[in-house]
C-alpha cells in the first residue's frame, strides 16, 4: 500500500501526479510565477532592484522547498539551477540561492521543453543545436536517395526535419546567426532533388512544396498573432472611426531590443503587413 506519492508506471499516474502539484504555485508570491509542465518545475521571478531582486529570490525559493517538505516531496538539488536572464549592456547580479547551506548552481543557459535558452537570449546554443540534427539529416537523406523514390525523401523531410526547423521558431528566427540553419535547409532540398552544389534552390522549393525556413517564420508568426489574438490590441479598440488600418494591430512602444524583435512586436507587425 502506498501511503503518499504517485506509483509510477500506471495509466492514471500522470493524473494523479498534476493533482498532486496541483497547488504548488500558491506557495509563490503575486509577484512572481511558477510554470508547470508534468515533472519540470520553473520559478519565475522578476525585480528592478538589485537587493530586493536577491531577497526575493531567497524568499521564494525557501517558501517552494516548504511546499516541497509539506508534501512529502525532496528537490533534487543536482538538478536545479537558475538562470540570471539580461541584456547583454546589463551587468550580471550575481544572486547567491542557498537553502540550508546547500548552493544553487548558476548557469548562462537552461534547456525548457526542448528550447535551449542563454542568459541574453541570442539563441546561438540552441542554433547550434538544431544545426547538429541537420547535419545527421543530412548524411542520412544521402544514404537513402538512392534506396527510395523523391516523394518518400519528402515525406521523411515533413515528418524528421520540418518538424525541428518550425519547433519554436517564433523566439529563435530572428537570431543573427540562423542563416546558418537556411544553408542546411538548402543542402537538403538539393539531396533531395538531386541539384548541384551551385543550383539555386528557388524552383526546387516550389516544385517540392515545402517553405523556405524564412517563410516559415513569417508563417508561423502571423499564425500565433491570430490564434493569440487575446494578447493584441487592435486599432479599432482604441477609437471608434472606421479608416484603412482600423482593423491592424496596435503596435507597442519598447524600448529593448530583444523584446523588439520577439514575436510580440514582430507578430503585430508582420500580421498588419499581410492585412494591407
Amino acid at each position: 500500500m502506498i501511503k503518499n506519492g504517485v506509483p509510477q508506471g500506471s495509466v492514471l499516474g500522470p493524473l494523479f501526479f498534476l493533482l498532486y502539484i496541483n497547488d504548488s504555485p500558491k506557495a509563490i508570491t503575486k509577484n512572481n510565477s511558477l510554470v508547470l509542465f508534468a515533472d519540470d518545475t520553473n520559478l519565475l521571478i522578476t525585480d528592478s532592484n538589485n537587493s530586493d531582486f536577491n531577497i526575493n529570490i531567497n524568499q521564494s525559493f525557501c517558501n517552494i522547498i516548504s511546499w516541497f517538505n509539506s508534501n512529502l516531496l525532496t528537490l533534487n538539488f543536482t538538478k536545479t539551477l537558475y538562470v540570471e536572464f539580461r541584456t547583454k549592456n546589463y551587468y550580471q547580479v550575481k544572486t547567491k540561492v542557498t537553502y540550508e547551506h546547500k548552493n544553487i548552481s548558476d548557469s548562462s543557459e537552461t534547456k525548457f521543453l526542448g528550447l535551449i535558452i542563454d542568459e541574453t537570449l541570442p539563441w546561438n546554443q540552441h542554433i547550434d543545436h538544431i544545426a547538429t540534427k541537420l547535419c545527421s539529416a543530412c548524411y542520412a537523406l544521402r544514404n537513402l536517395k538512392h534506396i527510395v523514390p523523391q516523394s518518400t525523401l519528402r515525406a521523411i523531410y515533413y515528418a524528421h526535419i520540418q518538424s525541428i526547423l518550425s519547433y519554436s521558431i517564433i523566439f529563435w528566427g530572428r537570431s543573427s546567426n540562423v542563416n546558418r540553419l537556411f544553408i542546411l535547409q538548402k543542402k537538403i532540398i538539393r539531396i533531395i532533388t538531386n541539384n548541384g552544389v551551385r543550383e539555386s534552390c528557388r524552383k526546387a522549393f516550389k516544385d517540392m512544396e515545402i517553405m523556405t525556413l524564412y517563410s516559415q517564420y513569417i508563417f508561423l508568426l502571423i499564425l500565433f498573432t491570430i490564434n493569440n489574438k487575446h494578447l493584441f490590441t487592435s486599432n479599432k479598440e482604441i477609437h471608434n472611426y472606421k479608416n484603412w488600418n482600423s482593423a491592424n494591430l496596435q503596435l507597442p512602444s519598447v524600448n529593448i531590443t530583444k523584446f523588439y524583435k520577439g514575436p510580440y512586436v514582430l507578430g503585430s507587425k508582420a500580421f498588419n503587413h499581410q492585412q494591407n
